[in-house]
């Protein structure tokens, strides 16, 4: 199956704008369908869940639905799947919650590719506990975190291991399932932000061996809001902070307050609108995912390796994205101009690509980047081959 890029444009209203939108790892632009789905369930019959009236089936339908949505997308248990208002929220909440099974001198290993939100939020909750922070390094030199130096961090008192599945500024892709083996071993468990992996790549909790990860749709085409995929039988061991009447049932005691209906809703047609994106006979939706974003990979790998090729040519610019596996996501240079100077200048040319560390913070540190913030440049599903190349004509404009 190939991926109908045009087909897929024609759903998103934000593209009959004109901008060529390279600022996807920060958030995509939104298929119409999307937004109606949130629309239709926000303007039916809504109330608390409950099985009586019309509203209340409306609201606990679309519970469930999420929940299926989430973990056919994840490759989880639907009893696993929790809402959340971010990504970041759902990690401090799952990190307080955590934290309460340390004691002092308990080892959390946190890596230097992430970003800040799978670093802080569990830094914050070492400190309360009296635990010890373990950095997992990354290698400047090609942007991947080697599992060798993995092997050097973990011991007997690790507990937790938290990592990304992707790199949201560079695009590394590290080895998740290597990772897990290690951190088993050692008996602890393994956090994966899957932010930026799930919005190139079919994630499979189960199969990476992670006890835990999270993402945001919005990354994906979807809603803002986030979702925590993780193993059922972990959920029930943790008791954060709720109110006394709410309820203890897992997921639900995760979930504070009445959930947004509406966005789950959304989170739902995303998963469907992916799912159709390379039409077929599979039997499953999880099946109709892996073909749509196999067919979404082939896609934006042709258009990437075209970006970087035609990068090479241009003078002055440079590439920082070096890892042999990446998703389409390139950090770049152009020699004596200033990142944001660069981010301005591609947007008087209708190309959006912004500069800065996108919350990267320890990985822009330890490639040196003070002196010169970069811009990244990433592809989605709605990415044109005539996007790339107004991007590398309005680059080499500048670099000239």
């Amino acid at each position: 199956m190939t991926h109908d890029v045009a087909a897929l444009r024609a759903r998103i209203p934000a593209l009959e704008e004109g901008t060529a939108y390279f600022d996807g790892p920060g958030g995509t632009q939104t298929p119409r369908d999307v937004g109606e789905a949130i629309a239709a369930a926000l303007c039916a019959p809504l109330s608390n869940r409950g099985t009586g009236a019309t509203s209340q089936r409306n609201a606990q339908r679309q519970v469930e639905q999420f929940r299926a949505a989430g973990a056919d997308l994840l490759g989880s248990d639907p009893r696993g799947i929790v809402h959340g208002r971010s990504a970041t929220a759902l990690t401090y909440d799952l990190a307080r919650a955590l934290a309460d099974t340390w004691r002092p001198g308990d080892e959390v290993v946190v890596t230097s590719l992430d970003h800040d939100s799978n670093v802080r939020p569990w830094i914050r909750a070492a400190e309360r506990v009296g635990a010890v922070i373990r950095w997992w390094e990354l290698d400047p030199a090609t942007g991947e975190l080697p599992l060798d130096a993995l092997r050097e961090v973990v011991g007997e008192r690790t507990r937790l291991v938290a990592m990304t599945g992707a790199s949201n500024l560079l695009g590394t892709i590290p080895d998740v399932v290597g990772a897990a083996e290690i951190t088993h071993d050692a008996g602890a468990l393994l956090h994966v932000d899957a932010v930026h992996l799930a919005a190139h790549r079919l994630v499979d909790r189960e199969a990476l061996g992670a006890d835990s990860l999270v993402c945001s749709p919005y990354k994906f085409l979807g809603p803002h809001c986030g979702v925590l995929a993780a193993d059922p039988a972990l959920l029930d061991d943790l008791h954060p902070d709720k109110l006394l009447p709410s309820t203890d049932e897992v997921p639900e005691r995760f979930e504070l307050g009445t959930l947004p209906y509406e966005l789950l809703a959304g989170v739902t047609a995303t998963v469907e609108l992916i799912a159709g994106l390379a039409p077929g006979a599979a039997p499953t939706r999880r099946a109709r995912l892996r073909a749509s974003w196999e067919a979404v990979h082939e896609h934006e790998h042709r258009l990437h390796r075209l970006l970087e090729d035609s990068l090479v040519e241009l003078p002055r610019v440079r590439v920082l994205s070096r890892a042999s596996e990446r998703t389409p996501t390139s950090y770049l240079v152009v020699d004596g101009v200033p990142g944001d100077e660069v981010s301005r200048g591609l947007l008087e040319q209708g190309v959006l690509a912004p500069a800065g560390h996108f919350y990267a913070y320890e990985a822009w540190r330890r490639l040196g980047l003070e002196p010169d913030v970069g811009v990244r440049v990433g592809l989605a599903p709605y990415t044109s081959d005539e996007d790339v190349h107004r991007l590398v004509e309005a680059l080499g404009a500048l670099a000239r």
